[in-house]
This record gives C-alpha cells, sequence and structure tokens, in this order.
C-alpha cells in the first residue's frame, strides 16, 4: 500500500567535454562522478556542476584519438585510490586521479567486452572478445580462465533417480501427445539484442551470472560460476530470452527479460537456472527493448532501463527507466521515467548507489547527470470527524489502485476501485480540505494532472472501475473531472531532460497546487504556485508565483485543521511557508520556547500535529529516529500516524503504540515512548507490521505486513476513545456494538458518566431495541467503577457521580431500566424485566416466579418461554426452592418439570403440603426452605397445639426476639418463651440479663438465682421483697452477697448490706478499714456511739495505712530511677550504633559485639533470628501463647530487642501508679492530723511531693520533643531497624507508649496546716 515518493531531483550539467559519455561510476569518497567517454575519463563534481579532473586515455594510445575507442567499464577503487578502466581493444588500467598516473596493469589481444568488480571488489571478472573469463584477484593477479560456453551443465546438475520414463508420466490437459512430443528448437536471440555477454554478481559475492549467446543456437543462455569459476549450473532453453541480467542482492534471484509471442516478460531464475516467477511489461510485443535491469541495494526496487525499438533507421527513439516492486506476490509499476527522443536526452548507463538504497544515478548523452532520492510513502486521504473518509491510494503503471477501508479491507493487489489513466502514473496527491479528502490529483508521466472528485455525476466514467481481480463493493466513486498539462522544463532544443523535473506534488485548494523544482544551485530549491482556469479539458497549469528557498527541501506536509505547511531542507532546518499571506513568504519554524527547530538528522516523513495546545512537526528518518520537533522520543519506531488527538507508531519491538497529544507535553511523550506503556497504549503486533492508514470515526487501525497482506487492528487506545465519543454524543448504539464486537466491558456505558446514562435510560433502551442486546448488558453488570480500574481515562475529567450513592450500583441500574422498560413496552421487554429483578445485589427471584406466574394469562411473551428463560440465569434448585416460597404450587410444579428432579419425589411431597392447614403449610415450606423467621410467624397462627412444636423451633434456631413478639406479654406463651430465653441466657452465662428476663415473666426465684450469680446485690434484694422473705431471711442473703462483694474489693457497698439488712455495724466498721475508707468507718463508729473502736482498731489501721504508704512510695521512687538511668544509656548506644551503620561500619566487628554484649542494640540478623522468626513460629500457635508472647514482647532484660520500649511502659506504669495514690493519701492524711499523728501525717505527705516533683523533673528527659513529633521512628532499636517491616509495625502499634502520662495538677490533696 506504498508508493515511491521522491525526495530529491538534481541535476548536474551540462558540461563541456570532448566527444560523449559512455559509462560511469561513483566515487564515494569525493562524492563526485566518474564518466569514461571516447578521449577520457572525467570527473564531474554535482556541488560545483563542473569538471574537477579530465585524465585523457589518447595520449597513451590506451584509446585511439579519431573518438572510435570504447570503455567497457569503470570501476572505483577506494582501497587503492584509483579508477579501474577497461577497454574495448583488451587494455586494464589503473588511474591515479590524484597524480592522473596511468598504469596499464594487463592486456588481452582479442579485446574485451565486460569488466565486473566482486561486489567486496576482491575479485574482477573479464570477458573476452574470444568468449572466455578471467577471473584475477584486486591485485590483477590470474586465477583461472574458463570458456564461458560448457557443455557441461555444472555441479548442480540434477540427478535422476529412475522413477519411470517419460512417456508413462503424467502429462495434464497436453495428453499423452505430449510425451512423444519432440522439444522444439529455441529461435536466436532477436535482432535488437547487442551480442555482448552480461556479467552479474551475487551480493554476497560468492556467485556470479554470465548471460551470453551460445554460437551453436544463436539464443541467450545463462550460466552461474563460482568465485573459482567453476560452473555450477545452466539455465534451461528459453525461447526470446534477452541481454538484460541482474542478480538480486539478497540473492535469491537472477532476473533477465524475455520476448514471448504476445508479451514481454521479466522473469527470474533460481540458482540452479530454473524459471521462478514472471511479470508483463506494459508494452506490447516487439515495441520496447530492455537494456538493462539494475536492482537497488536492499532489494526492493527492480529498474528497468528500456527504449523504443527503431522501426526506421533515423527515426527518434524515446528511451524510459521504469521502477517495479513486489507486495503480495504482485508486481507494481511504482515510477515510469520518460526520457524523450532528444538526442541529448537519452540515457547512456544508470547505476543505483551503492551505499543509499534508494538513490538512482543516471548518466544523459548531453552530459547531463542525474540524481534521484525516493522512499516509501502512503498516499492516504485525511479526512476526519464528519467526513468519513479513508482512502488509500497506490500507484500500478497507469492505473491508481484506491481502497476505501471506511467500506471494506481487501489485501492488495484488489481494491475498492480503480482509475485508469492514459500514462503511467507518478505522483498521487488527495485534497488537503478534510470536506473533500475523497477528491485525488493524479500527475502521470506525460506531465498531465487528472482531477478527480467525487460527487453527483450524471455519466458514469469509463475510466473508473469498481473493484479488481473480481472483487467489487457498493460505494461512491470519484469521476474525471478535469485534466491539466503540467509546467514543463524544456532543454535548450526544447525537449525535455529531467523527466520528474516538479517534486512534492500537493493539492492546497481546488484549483491551486504546490510543487517544489530544483533551483539555479544543487543546493537550491523552489516553490511554485500552480492555478489552473476555468479552461476545459487540455488547459495548461499557470505557474502563478516561484518562492525561491535557500536550501534543498526534501519533504512538505501540511496540516488539513490549521491550514499550516511545514517544509524540510536537506541540512533538517524547518520552515513554515505562509502560502496564505498576501505576499508569501518563508520563516524558521519556532517551538514554544522560540527557538527555531531542526531535526538532528533529515526525516524521509513528516507531519504536523497539535500537542498540547502546540503545533509541532513530527519526523521519521530511514534509520527509525523519531523526533517531535528538535527531541528525539524514540530510536526504533518503522512508522508513524496521527489521527485525531492520537499519534500512533509501530516499533522494532514487534508492538503498536498509541498515545494521546491531547494534555500532554514533549517531556510527556518522551517519557512514555522510554517507559513501560500500559496495556490501553501498547499491544503486540505482527514483526515488521507498518501502518498503514487509520478509519476516521472508527475503531480500525490498518497495518501492512512485510510480505504486503493487510491485517486490521483495532487498538483498545482507538476503541476507547471512540466509544467515548459516541456516549458524549448519546449514541448508545453505535457505542454498544462496538464494545459488544471487540469484548469491552459493558460496565463502562454506565461508568462513563452515570447521571448522564439515567438520565437517557429510554433512549439506550430505543437505540438498543433488542431483549437480548439488554440482557447481555444486564448480565455483564459489576458494581466495580471500570473507569478506575480496567479503563482509566486517558485525560482529567470530572466524573459526576451517581444520583443515589447510597444505593448500589447494579440495583440502581436494574429500577431504572426496568421502570423505563415497563414505562416503554412491558410486553417486548418482559425477558429483560425478569432479567433486572435477577441481576439486583440480591435476587429479586420470587418478584421475577411471580411476573411469570402472571405471564399465564397474558399475551405476548409465554409463562413456558420466559421459565425457560429464567432458567438460563438462576440454577433450577434455587429456582424451585424460591418457587416453593411463592406457596403457588402451580408455579412449583411448572419449575419442577424444567428440572432434573424425579415427579416421584417432588409430587408426593407437594400433595402432602396440599393436605395442610394454610398456617401449617407455610409454616412446612418455610422450615423445609430454612426460612425459619417466617415459619415461625405461620406456626404461631396455628394454635396451642402447635405450641410445644413451636418453643422447639425457637430453642434449635435461638429465635427467643423474635417469638416474644408474636404474643402479648400476658399471655402464657409469652411467658414460657420468656423463661426458655432466660434459661438460655444462664447457660450463655449472661446472668444479669437472664435475671431481667425471669423477672418480667414472673419468675422471681429463679430471676434471685440469675442476680446472685452476677453479683447484682440491688436487683437480687428487690427480688427477696417480691418473694417476701423474712428479715432473718433477708439477713442471711445480705451476708451471703457481702462476702461476694468483699472479694471483688467492694468493701464500702458490702459495708451497706451488713449494716442495713444484717444489723452488723461493727462487721460493717471492720470492712470499711479494710478497705481503707476511713470517712465513712468514722461515721458509722460515731453513728452507733461505738468510739471504743477508734482505740482498739481505728488508730491501729491509719497508722498501719501509713507505713504501707511510705514502704511504697520508696520502692516506686527506687524502681523509677533505675529505669530512668538505663532509658538513658539504651538510648546513648543505640545512637552509638546507628553512626556506625551510617559510616558503613561492618555490624560484626569487634566494637559492635562489644556493645551487643553490653546494650540492647542487635544487629538486622540478629533481631531477625531472635525476635521476628520466633514471633512467626509462635503465630501459629494457639491464642494463649500469642497472648504469652505479646506480654514478652516488651521485656526489661537487658540487651532485649526492645529494651528502650519496655522501659519507657514501666515508667509509665510506675507514674500513673504514684499519681493515683492522691486520693488515698489524702483521705489517710485527713485521719492521721484529726487523732494528733502529724508528724506520721508531715512524713507522708512530704514523701509523696518527693516522688510527685522527681517525676516532674523527669518526664522532659524521658519523653524527648523528638520522640513526641515523630511517632512512627522512635527510639531504640526501633530507629536502628526502622527498615525491618516487623519492626516498624511494632513501633507504630505501641505509639501509646510515646506519649508522656498526664500529671493532673488541680487535684489538691496536701492538707496546709502539715507544710
Amino acid at each position: 500500500m506504498r508508493n515511491l515518493k521522491l525526495l530529491h531531483a538534481r541535476e548536474h550539467g551540462p558540461v563541456q567535454a570532448l566527444g560523449s559519455p559512455q559509462c560511469f561510476c561513483l566515487h564515494a569518497d569525493q562524492g563526485t562522478l566518474l564518466i569514461g567517454s571516447e578521449y577520457g575519463i572525467l570527473e564531474l563534481d554535482p556541488a560545483i556542476r563542473g569538471v574537477t579532473n579530465d585524465i585523457s586515455l589518447t595520449v597513451d594510445g590506451f584509446l585511439p584519438e579519431d573518438g572510435s575507442g570504447h570503455i567497457v567499464g569503470i570501476e572505483d577503487l577506494p582501497d587503492q585510490e584509483s579508477v579501474c578502466v577497461a577497454t574495448a581493444a583488451g587494455d586494464v588500467i589503473l588511474c591515479n586521479l590524484s597524480t592522473k598516473q596511468l598504469e596499464c596493469v594487463g592486456s588481452v589481444d582479442s579485446g574485451l567486452t565486460t569488466m565486473s568488480w566482486s561486489p567486496d571488489q576482491e575479485l574482477v571478472l573479464l570477458v573476452t572478445g574470444q568468449q572466455t573469463l578471467i577471473m584475477m584477484t584486486k591485485d590483477f593477479e590470474p586465477i583461472t580462465e574458463k570458456e564461458i560456453h560448457q557443455d557441461d551443465f555444472g555441479e548442480g546438475k540434477f540427478i535422476t533417480v529412475g522413477w519411470g520414463k517419460k512417456e508413462t508420466q503424467f502429462h495434464g490437459s497436453e495428453g499423452k501427445q505430449a510425451a512423444h512430443r519432440k522439444q522444439m528448437e529455441v529461435p536466436p536471440a532477436s535482432s535488437s539484442d547487442d551480442g555482448r555477454p552480461r556479467v552479474t554478481w551475487r551480493g554476497d559475492g560468492q556467485f556470479v551470472a554470465v548471460s551470453a549467446i551460445c554460437p551453436q543456437t544463436g539464443a541467450r543462455k545463462v550460466r552461474v560460476w563460482s568465485r573459482e569459476l567453476v560452473l555450477q549450473s545452466t539455465s534451461e532453453p528459453i525461447s526470446g530470452l534477452e541481454q538484460a541480467l541482474a542478480w538480486k542482492p539478497s540473492g535469491s534471484l537472477i532476473a533477465s527479460t524475455q520476448e514471448k509471442p504476445n508479451k514481454h516478460d521479466v522473469v527470474f531464475f533460481e540458482k540452479n537456472g530454473l524459471l521462478h516467477g514472471e511479470f508483463t511489461l506494459p508494452f506490447q510485443k516487439g515495441k520496447a527493448k530492455v537494456n538493462e535491469l539494475l536492482w537497488n541495494l536492499d532489494s526492493t526496487i527492480l529498474a528497468v532501463w528500456l527504449e523504443d525499438v527503431k522501426k526506421e533507421k533515423n527515426s527518434e527513439t524515446n528511451t524510459y527507466v521504469q521502477l517495479w516492486t513486489v507486495g503480495n506476490y504482485h508486481w507494481y509499476l511504482k515510477q515510469s521515467l520518460h526520457f524523450g527522443s532528444a538526442e541529448k536526452s537519452q540515457l547512456v548507463s544508470l547505476l543505483w548507489d551503492p551505499e543509499i538504497p534508494y538513490r538512482l544515478h543516471a548518466l544523459c548523452r548531453g552530459w547531463h547527470a542525474l540524481c534521484y532520492d525516493w522512499h516509501w510513502s502512503t498516499d492516504c486521504s485525511t479526512g476526519e470527524e464528519s467526513h468519513l473518509v479513508a482512502n488509500v491510494a497506490v500507484i500500478d503503471g497507469d492505473k491508481v489502485l484506491v481502497t476505501a477501508f471506511q467500506h471494506s479491507v481487501v489485501p492488495p493487489p484488489m481494491c475498492t476501485f480503480q482509475l485508469q489513466l492514459q500514462q503511467a502514473v507518478n505522483q498521487v496527491a488527495f485534497h488537503t480540505d478534510p470536506t473533500k479528502s475523497a477528491d485525488l490529483a493524479v500527475l502521470d508521466a506525460s506531465n498531465r494532472i487528472s482531477i478527480y472528485r467525487v460527487g453527483d455525476s450524471i455519466v458514469k466514467d469509463p475510466t473508473v472501475t469498481l473493484g479488481g481481480s473480481g472483487f467489487k463493493a457498493s460505494v461512491e466513486t470519484p469521476h474525471l473531472e478535469k485534466t491539466y498539462r503540467y509546467f514543463e522544463v524544456c532543454c535548450g532544443e526544447g525537449k525535455q531532460v529531467n523527466p520528474l523535473a516538479f517534486r512534492l506534488f500537493t493539492w492546497l485548494q481546488d484549483d491551486t497546487f504546490l510543487a517544489v523544482s530544483q533551483g539555479q544551485l544543487a543546493t537550491h530549491s523552489i516553490i511554485h504556485h500552480l492555478t489552473g482556469g476555468p479552461e476545459a479539458e487540455g488547459g495548461c497549469l499557470h505557474l502563478c508565483l516561484s518562492m525561491p528557498v535557500d536550501g534543498d527541501v526534501i519533504s512538505l506536509c501540511c496540516n488539513p485543521k490549521t491550514r499550516a505547511i511545514a517544509l524540510q531542507l536537506a541540512d533538517g532546518q524547518i520552515l513554515k511557508y505562509l502560502w496564505e499571506a498576501p505576499t508569501p513568504a518563508l520563516e524558521p519554524w519556532r517551538s514554544s520556547t522560540g527557538s527555531a527547530v531542526r531535526f538532528p538528522s533529515p526525516c524521509v516523513q513528516t507531519a504536523l500535529a497539535m500537542i498540547g495546545g502546540e503545533e509541532a512537526i513530527l519526523g521519521l528518518t530511514d534509520r527509525c529516529r523519531f523526533f517531535i520537533n528538535d527531541v528525539e522520543v524514540a530510536s526504533n519506531v518503522t512508522s508513524f500516524a496521527r489521527y485525531d488527538e492520537f499519534l500512533l507508531v509501530t516499533t522494532h519491538s514487534h508492538t503498536c503504540q498509541c498515545v494521546s497529544l491531547r494534555d500532554t507535553s514533549l517531556k510527556v511523550l518522551q517519557a512514555g515512548f522510554s517507559s513501560s506503556s500500559t496495556p490501553e497504549t501498547l499491544r503486540k503486533v505482527e514483526r515488521g507490521s507498518r501502518i498503514v492508514t487509520v478509519v476516521p470515526q472508527d475503531t480500525k487501525l490498518i497495518l501492512q505486513m512485510p510480505r504486503g497482506n493487510l491485517e486490521t487492528v483495532h487498538h483498545r487506545a482507538l476503541v476507547l476513545a471512540q466509544i467515548r465519543k459516541w456516549l458524549d454524543r448519546l449514541m448508545f448504539k453505535e457505542a454498544f456494538e462496538c464494545m459488544r464486537k471487540l469484548r469491552i466491558n459493558l460496565n463502562l456505558l454506565y461508568d462513563h458518566n452515570p447521571k448522564v446514562f439515567l438520565e437517557n435510560v429510554e433512549t439506550f433502551i430505543k437505540q438498543i431495541d433488542s431483549v437480548n442486546y439488554i440482557n447481555l448488558f444486564f448480565t455483564e453488570l459489576k458494581e466495580e467503577d471500570f473507569t478506575k480500574t480496567m479503563y482509566p481515562s486517558p485525560v482529567s475529567s470530572n466524573v459526576q457521580l451517581q444520583q443515589c450513592p447510597s444505593q448500589k450500583k447494579v440495583d440502581l441500574i436494574c429500577d431504572a431500566m426496568r421502570a423505563a422498560m415497563e414505562n416503554i413496552n412491558p410486553q417486548k421487554y418482559c425477558l429483560s424485566i425478569l432479567t433486572s429483578h435477577v441481576k439486583k445485589s440480591t435476587p429479586e427471584l420470587e418478584i421475577a416466579l411471580q411476573k411469570v406466574h402472571e405471564l399465564r394469562a397474558a399475551e405476548g411473551v409465554t409463562a413456558e418461554a420466559a421459565l425457560k428463560y429464567l432458567l438460563f440465569l438462576v440454577d433450577v434448585n434455587e429456582l424451585y426452592d424460591h418457587s416453593l416460597g411463592t406457596y403457588d404450587f402451580d408455579l412449583v410444579v411448572m419449575v419442577a418439570e424444567k428440572s432434573q428432579k424425579d415427579p416421584k419425589e417432588y409430587l408426593p411431597f407437594l400433595n402432602t403440603l396440599r393436605k395442610m392447614e394454610t398456617n401449617y403449610q407455610h409454616y412446612t415450606i418455610d422450615k423445609y426452605l430454612k426460612r425459619y423467621k417466617k415459619a415461625l410467624c405461620h406456626l404461631s397462627k396455628c394454635g396451642t397445639e402447635h405450641f410445644s412444636e413451636f418453643l422447639n423451633l425457637v430453642k434449635d434456631q435461638n429465635l427467643y426476639n423474635e417469638a416474644l413478639k408474636l404474643y402479648p406479654p400476658d399471655t402464657p406463651e409469652h411467658k414460657a418463651v420468656g423463661s426458655a430465653f432466660g434459661e438460655h441466657l444462664n447457660q450463655k452465662h449472661l446472668y444479669e440479663q437472664a435475671g431481667l428476663i425471669f423477672a418480667r415473666c414472673g419468675a422471681f426465684e429463679r430471676a434471685l438465682d440469675a442476680f446472685l450469680s452476677s453479683g447484682s446485690w440491688q436487683q437480687a434484694l428487690c427480688m427477696a421483697s417480691r418473694l417476701g422473705y423474712m428479715v432473718d431471711q433477708l439477713a442471711g442473703l445480705a451476708r451471703n452477697l457481702a462476702g461476694k462483694l468483699v472479694e471483688q474489693r467492694k468493701h464500702a457497698e458490702a459495708a451497706i448490706l451488713l449494716e442495713q439488712y444484717a444489723q452488723d455495724y461493727e462487721e460493717a466498721v471492720l470492712l470499711l478499714l479494710e478497705g481503707s475508707i476511713w470517712e465513712e468507718a468514722l461515721r458509722l463508729i460515731h453513728k452507733y456511739s461505738r468510739l471504743d473502736i477508734l482505740e482498739t482498731n481505728f488508730k491501729p489501721a491509719i497508722l498501719e495505712a501509713q507505713r504501707n504508704y511510705l514502704m511504697f512510695l520508696d520502692s516506686q521512687k527506687t524502681t523509677f530511677t533505675r529505669h530512668r538511668k538505663r532509658l538513658l544509656v539504651v538510648r546513648e548506644l543505640n545512637e552509638q550504633a546507628r553512626q556506625g551503620l551510617l559510616d558503613d561500619e561492618t555490624p560484626n566487628c569487634l566494637e559492635a559485639d562489644l556493645i551487643s554484649e553490653t546494650s540492647s542494640i542487635v544487629t538486622a540478623s540478629d533481631m531477625s533470628g531472635k525476635y521476628s522468626h520466633s514471633n512467626s513460629r509462635i503465630s501459629a500457635r494457639s491464642s494463649k501463647n500469642r497472648r504469652k508472647a505479646e506480654r514478652k514482647r516488651h521485656s526489661l532484660k537487658e540487651g532485649s530487642p526492645l529494651e528502650d520500649l519496655a522501659l519507657l511502659e514501666a515508667l509509665g506504669e510506675n507514674i500513673r501508679a504514684t499519681e493515683n495514690m492522691k486520693g488515698e493519701v489524702h483521705s489517710l492524711l485527713k485521719g492521721l492530723v484529726l487523732f494528733g499523728y502529724d508528724e506520721p501525717a508531715r512524713e507522708l505527705q512530704e514523701a509523696l511531693e518527693e516522688a510527685l516533683q522527681l517525676i516532674e523533673r523527669s518526664l522532659p528527659e524521658i519523653w524527648t520533643t523528638d520522640l513526641q513529633q515523630n511517632p512512627a521512628n522512635p527510639v531504640g532499636a526501633c530507629s536502628l531497624m526502622v527498615t525491618l517491616p516487623y519492626l516498624l509495625f511494632s513501633c507504630l502499634s505501641d505509639a501509646e507508649l510515646l506519649i508522656p502520662p498526664k500529671l493532673n495538677k488541680n487535684i489538691q490533696w496536701k492538707l496546709n496546716l502539715l507544710q
């Protein structure tokens, strides 16, 4: 699907020289041409268009002075800094160009007809006038000499294994007579054959093919020789074989030409001499003669040099050069150069550049040298958005094959329609206006422009035919509107010399064209504005403006939207052509920074695109380097295409990448190409794939494989972008069909814009208009938001939230669509309505079954069909259970018949149910379906005879709360359920709740036992009162309760029971003294006037308490001081170890060992072995062991991993215990002072105040500011081992240890009278 686009067309000459040129070669080091003539050698420099060296071969007698000499070969030898020339007289001459010294290195008496050097220039083959081959080294030492004409076939002779004879073999349609037919003699070569041998080397120089006329038959034969001149094979006898010969550099085929009875073919030989393929030249038999065939460097282009056969002696002959390429096994004529019939424009020699694959050199008889640079280009239309055009034009001789990809994808050489021209086509240009992009301008070899337009044409155009190779498609075809003559460039005699003077043909407006030609200097160019007037066919384009360019223009690209034109010069410089200005002008193309843009390397393909609001130029070199402005974003790009907001590229890694150009920048693009892309932007493609075109308003990306066949892919980025456009335009049908075909999750229909979807649900249903499609949409619904997971938007967009965020997505869609379908046509969308019930997060199967049941009396979809469909969505057993839950036995039977159930099983069960009372029947069904709450409700209505069954169900299924609601509170059933509930709570050790239930049901005795078990002494006394306990019973109950309260250290409550219910105030006072409740004890002593107790019990008790408090405070201060000092030591050692790790010290050095023995610092490996691994083993054990391990986690043992945290924990507990003593000490101080114990009281107060002051002073030192500000990276091992995940987790979980305890200074505990 590619054409050859002309990048350069340089013309050098004419120069003043003697004689006429005969052959030439390239002097690569200097970039000059070495031309051989009848008198000598000229070196032509294209840069100055002049001769830099003129070496005469007549002075030394190598060529005759009368001009009758002939040079048969010329070769530049860079290694020897010389040029080798062979003359027809037999001399082989080495000429040093710098010294002009001539050396005859050999001479053949019989003369020479050909000299051919191997591609590596290690060997040279000479063909003598006696039809012999002489192989020599590069130093001209003979290797061997052989006769051209050999009777033997060669070393590759075919072996006959003797399987039958020719007479017994199958001969196809020719019949048995073919076995006896004698082989026809091959006629001699045609009169137009020059009779000279032709020599061609294989690309690797291992073999050489020689074509020569056989003396016996007069016909040509091709023989293949090795480097040592050992004959390998001889071609089969071929009638009409001609002189041209060219071995494909890749080594597979040898090309020649053959004149057949009714056509002229280019034929191909294999190395074994057998024919292998052919194609026909577009000339009638006897009209043209092929002089030479030439393959380019990479074997992709075959150049055919032809000339007309002379009918009369003095008649003028035209010369042609045709460039052929092959794709998908079809040969295309891509370029046809008509050099005319003038003598000066006659071709003398043709040569492909040995280094640049697509550069062709031509030498004309009038000392004109031409140089053409081609490259591959895809000519496709530029229509976008509303103008659905995706036409690609392929040049094939005098036809243009156009494929309309928006209608169909057909493999080349087939096409949608073809345009038949009168001459071979060289250039094709689509209209750059997007609204007219289907219009086509065709430039042929006779310099005529044919304008084809798409529109209303009454008369069918005979030059336009649908289809190709039997393929036809119904598509609107263009018609030939007019034909223009091109502006011609003429030589001195009025005849054209350069057949491709104009290049980069561009159709700007309806009658305005742009073209580029060479300027006065080889490095200058001219831009021509060509306009076509209203003349009829045959009118001439007018040259209205010529704009000189100081540089060689090699590419021209136009942006169809902005109408901007960018030119690229040979040095990479980019110019902006202001063609719409009153006076067209050129200015440098500047980037957003204001700097002039210049490609680092010249690009063979360019395009303009908007990137983040800035217009930039894209370029791709022949070395696969891809530039955006002057920034190289990738170095492995094989092709690219710009479509809408996307840039698509294929790479050498066999991928196709699609990136969005909207809201991006060059840096982001460069990073995107270099990094691994998301699945949405990157996909694998077949090896060697290249982009042909992208179909607008579709998702098709057309790729062409190396062989030539096409492949259509739907790139995920293009698909999603197009779907989003359709959804924004409420084109739900197009979006749905695309998503269904390309397996895009249908959730995107809703997730793209939930609010818009819900507002247009009816529009969605009416556009889809298919029950199956709507059901498919329902079945794919998920709660997941696919715009955040599977299909994230490439650009930031404000996605609107759902209208009911509290409702689940699937439920919301099902409800909205069901309402819309019921409003539009409930009969038509019956199955979809059923699906909406089933697909809810909690399937509404009962409602769906009820709707199926209602269909038995409705028209449209039958209940049978609806039920059958429902069984596709729901398991039949589950549906059977739900149908049973509707208590509709007819529906149950309908569902059961569709299942695999045995009627002998379910029919007796259903018959049994039919015989039951209604409530008991419903109870039985609900119990069978394990719907116990419903079953309980139905069973409660069945009467008292079923109450025992009711109570058993309550106990089995733990439905006490539900059962209590079903009976009034005063009924015996309610009380029975309550008693059972209380027993159930007792079994669960919820004694207080059990007591409440028993009390509510009137079971006061059991309530009393429950309250006694729970320790609720107030409720227990209430129940005793309800039971009518006597005074002695109450006293015993009170003593029992008091004992339990004392065990719980609730001395005050126990004292109340003993005093008020047991009437034992003495025991109550003793309990208060035991609990240190001094003031309440004093109150009872004075109430009952028992002052003797003060001496016997009260005073000794407060003095004992004072001594105990002093001992406790002393112990607390000692422990606090020891822990505080140890914490400081641990922190210091941790800091030293951390500094050692930061300095990359080895953790197992002597100092580290010393630290490990004397501190809590361990290495990471030690930590892992001693703690982390053991903890992982503990995690698999019982919960008891896990709690034990949790307690051990903060160990105060010196050297433990988290010793610093353990110390913080211990210090915090010490501080809180000391802080909590304030209230108790305050009450004790009042008792001591009351009875005159001032000194003990003062001693206690001073001890507590000293402890509190010590704590207050130490708090900033223990809980430092850094520790409180950065709790995630605490002290000690956590700061050292913060990289270990477990330790980091431990530090975060123990964050409360890093907060210092609060000291409440508002508590007034001290007595001023003691100060």
